[in-house]
């Protein structure tokens, strides 16, 4: 079997020196039967190594389970890393960060306000000793140790930028070595202040995370570390978007220029991201840093390789860049193909007040007004209801992070944590129903493992209201044609838009499976489905205008497209079409 070391100023492969050219791909952000494509389109791009976050919480929506189906099949993922001749380096966490939900921690697991966040606190080590002891079996195996292909596993994520406690660190070195670990620990930060430092043991290798000043951040590094190969384990060549800004872009040939300096330094490198895939479903993260800021469906993130797979002018740029290094394969993967476009129009829906009972069961909470994690759903939307008696002026200590109220059914209108609105007028007493919009949980900094839902107390006009109904809805995924939704659809009658809240229906014909992008001009936000499968948020807010459909989700013959729109829309149609619109940039 291979070995892999880390010598005086080399990684080495079976003792002779191995430089890390590594792209970052997360599995869970790529439809599992796109995964050998990204990756082949990786090597092809001159690299030998593919990085990957695992993220704990999409693992283990619920205490006690770890699914490793479908797209989260790592055991597959890495499999085909190393049927492509290619190494892998992972990083579990159990902090990931990565703009994903809650930085890949359950949401469940601080449902007890004693557990700690990143710390040696005896409930989170634990919860974290089960995490690993159902993740580490699928790496120990799959080690270059054992024939596999994974070169370096990962201690925690970007630490010293959160705590500096030593006695945490130590125990999660101790913990992956028990379950057998033997290739090299590394850690990663930012090298600025007392980060590495803080983020790292003696024993593990430090590296560090930054997208420019390369020659400066090395010998920051280098100061810190005087022996041991230098790498940038996060070199940045794009970025993320939050709703409501631009689509952030960085120029291909400057960004190039910079990593030719970091190669030609000697040092290793991890491209973050080379592909950076989808945030399907309800599963972005947000910022919160005085504000609150949601991130985007798409995680494009201004990559070498495009959402949807295909080569950019950046791709070509870092080809060129590293074939002055080393060989670089001669196949060069092809464009985006261009396909016809079509309009889809809803035939049938049901407001979603009126199908409540189909997405979840009510929850009786006496005393103050819960948080949504009571119903043991973590993502997505729950509706509170309770009876008046009279109205007046509504306020909750905060909303999160979006809800929008009706009185007997009738809209009375919406509080968004983003602009800070906590008061609503209820003008007399009734039936008030709440629906509450998860928008993502802040994966960076102190907020971290906060709750979701109303937060309170609830005071009408300074009295508090106790004693609530909480209902969980089920919408991770979506589909006209089986259960009890199909039942209640009835047809939409004119050529005007739809109301919200409201679920909506239509089918559409295609030859196979090839990508789309789903276009929803003159609707507002929700979320989409095709054959049941979340797609995403949108928003008219953008920047984003466009939802990726990857191929193998579109089935020959007739697919469901479903969409909730929250608020209203001016159309039923929404258009297929065969290329990315993410927004304008800042230029």
């Amino acid at each position: 079997m291979d070995t892999f070391t880390i010598g005086d100023q080399d990684f080495l492969l079976n003792d002779e020196p191995f430089r890390i050219l590594s792209g970052a791909i997360h599995y869970f952000r790529v439809q599992p039967d796109l995964w050998a494509d990204r990756i082949h389109k990786a090597r092809l791009m001159g690299l030998n190594t593919i990085e990957t976050y695992v993220p704990w919480n999409e693992h283990s929506p619920t205490p006690g389970v770890f699914n490793t189906d479908g797209g989260l099949d790592l055991a597959r993922f890495l499999d085909l890393v190393a049927a492509e001749g290619m190494r892998a380096i992972v990083r579990p966490g159990p902090y990931i960060c990565a703009e994903w939900d809650n930085g890949g921690l359950p949401a469940w697991l601080f449902s007890d306000p004693t557990v700690g966040v990143r710390s040696s606190e005896p409930g989170y080590l634990a919860a974290v000793g089960s995490y690993f002891d159902a993740l580490l079996p699928i790496v120990v195996e799959r080690q270059v140790t054992h024939g596999g292909p994974v070169i370096l596993l990962q201690i925690e994520n970007e630490y010293g930028a959160y705590g500096s406690d030593k006695a945490y660190l130590q125990h999660l070195v101790d913990l992956v070595k028990r379950h057998g670990v033997d290739t090299p620990l590394f850690t990663c930060d930012q090298p600025f202040s007392t980060m590495i430092e803080d983020g790292s043991l003696p024993e593990l290798h430090k590296t560090g995370t930054f997208g420019s000043r390369s020659l400066e951040r090395l010998a920051f590094i280098r100061e810190r570390q005087p022996k041991g190969p230098l790498m940038c384990a996060e070199f940045w060549n794009g970025w993320f978007d939050n709703w409501g800004t631009h689509h952030h872009t960085t120029d291909a040939a400057a960004s190039a220029a910079e990593l030719d300096a970091l190669l030609s330094t000697g040092a290793s490198v991890n491209i973050y991201m080379f592909h950076g895939g989808t945030n399907f479903g309800f599963t972005n993260g947000a910022n919160h840093k005085g504000i609150y800021e949601p991130t985007i469906t798409s995680y494009d993130y201004d990559a070498p390789l495009s959402e949807d797979g295909h080569p950019t002018a950046k791709y070509f740029a870092f080809r060129d860049v590293i074939a002055r290094h080393f060989p670089v394969p001669a196949e060069v993967p092809a464009g985006r193909p261009v396909r016809p476009e079509s309009v889809v129009t809803m035939r049938s829906g049901v407001p979603l007040l009126s199908a409540v009972d189909a997405l979840g069961s009510v929850c009786d909470v006496a005393g103050p007004v819960p948080r949504s994690e009571v119903t043991g759903q973590y993502r997505g939307l729950c509706l509170y209801e309770r009876t008046l008696g009279r109205g007046g002026v509504l306020a909750f200590d905060e909303i999160r992070d979006r809800a929008q109220f009706f009185l007997d059914g009738l809209p009375l209108g919406t509080l968004s944590r983003e602009l800070g609105e906590r008061s609503i007028v209820i003008p007399r007493g009734g039936l008030l129903q709440v629906l509450v919009e998860d928008q993502g949980r802040v994966n960076y900094g102190p907020r971290i493992g906060e709750s979701k839902g109303l937060t309170g107390p609830a005071l009408l006009d300074g009295e508090e209201l106790r004693d609530w109904r909480i209902r969980p809805l089920s919408l991770d995924s979506l589909d006209a044609d089986a259960g009890p939704l199909g039942a209640l659809a009835r047809d939409l009658a004119g050529a005007g838009g739809v109301a919200g809240p409201s679920l909506s229906f239509a089918t559409f014909e295609a030859d196979g499976p090839e990508d789309r992008y789903l276009r929803l001009d003159g609707w507002t936000k929700g979320n989409a489905y095709l054959n049941g499968f979340n797609l995403g948020r949108y928003w008219s807010r953008g920047p984003q205008r466009t939802l990726y459909v990857p191929g193998p989700l579109v089935r020959p013959g007739s697919n469901v497209l479903a969409v909730l729109e929250l608020q209203g829309s001016t159309t039923r149609d929404v258009r297929l079409v065969s290329g990315p619109d993410l927004g304008p940039d800042e230029k």
